[in-house]
């Protein structure tokens, strides 16, 4: 009888170990019911396919669905804001993007979230490389033929940019090569791209990913690539430092990144860096994102915080030389 006793009691021990563990490591059971993943964008832009791609994936893996929510306006804030206020459970992600956690806190006045204080860093997921564009039927044939049209016709021409990253994009290039265009924003790339097949904007820079299909289609002609790294299906495309003679204007390329709401274990954190790094280290994965103008680029959390204040320290200067404001 004592025997049993012990053994009870000892068993008894053991169960509650093991679940002081478990309480201990929140890991242990994720995820075990559906995660969110905010994305501050129109479904179809390069945010949402690359949110997507990760979450299908996850998705198999875990046994739990990923659910891509798409939250856009107001430069990323909407989608941010939304993010930033939710549990820290690792249950709610944000697609984020160089604007979210870089450029909004030079541009806003009372940005409603700190891009450095109320998230949490998971991992860089990709790069997309952007399109200077024009319409296939009615836009000059070269950046050469372009500044010519601009200069003839100074203030005549309008641009249209989805991101701040973007926008900035065309206005260090129209500031270098002394070019009056107008710029008009646009809530995401499907909008700007919109915008040009319906000829309500001349030029427009922006992501591969849902440019380049119209430019294999022949209805868009993409006149330089904006980064000097790019996916081999590129490299026939001048960069725009080379096709407008101005060095300089190499390497401005859009960037994603995965973060969670201030406060997630750093364990769970871990779990979903993992998970992701990954998964985007699949070949398939890897040729799929290529094949849309984008690449894989990870990190572990620790790289991913530094380099948003690396990024933020680069891109203060060009937004103090712009003075662009939105309130």
């Amino acid at each position: 009888m004592a025997r049993a006793v012990r053994f009870l009691l000892a068993a008894s021990l053991a169960i509650s170990a093991s679940g002081a563990a478990a309480a201990e490591d929140p890991s242990a059971s994720f995820p075990n019911r559906p995660i969110r993943m905010i994305v501050p964008f129109p479904a179809g832009g390069p945010s949402d396919i690359v949110a997507r791609l990760i979450g299908q994936t996850m998705s198999q893996d875990w046994g739990q669905p990923v659910v891509i929510e798409n939250r856009p306006g107001a430069n990323t804030i909407i989608g941010a804001q939304a993010a930033a206020k939710a549990a820290p459970d690792g249950y709610t992600l944000f697609m984020a993007i160089d604007s979210t956690l870089v450029m909004n806190q030079f541009v806003h006045k009372s940005l409603p979230y700190d891009p450095f204080d109320d998230f949490v860093p998971i991992t860089l997921t990709a790069k997309t490389i952007s399109v200077l564009a024009v319409s296939a039927v009615s836009g000059p044939k070269t950046v050469a033929e372009l500044m010519a049209r601009a200069k003839a016709q100074p203030g005549k021409l309008n641009y249209g940019a989805g991101t701040i990253t973007a926008q900035l994009m065309g206005h260090r290039f129209h500031k270098a090569a002394g070019l009056d265009i107008v710029y008009v924003p646009f809530k995401g790339t499907p909008e700007t791209l919109n915008g040009l097949l319906t000829n309500s904007v001349d030029i427009i820079y922006a992501s591969n990913v849902t440019v380049g299909p119209l430019i294999d289609s022949g209805k868009v002609r993409g006149l330089a690539k904006l980064d000097r790294v790019a996916p081999a299906s590129m490299a026939s495309t001048p960069t725009l430092a080379e096709a407008a003679g101005l060095p300089g204007l190499e390497d401005m390329s859009v960037w994603l990144g995965l973060v969670a709401p201030k406060g997630t274990p750093p364990a769970i954190i871990g779990k979903l860096q993992q998970k992701a790094v990954q998964v985007l280290s699949d070949p398939a994965m890897r040729e799929k994102l290529e094949r849309t103008g984008a690449y894989t680029f990870t990190s572990t959390p620790e790289q991913f915080g530094r380099f948003i204040r690396e990024e933020a320290g680069r891109w203060s200067r060009v937004l103090k030389e712009t003075g662009l404001k939105y309130d």
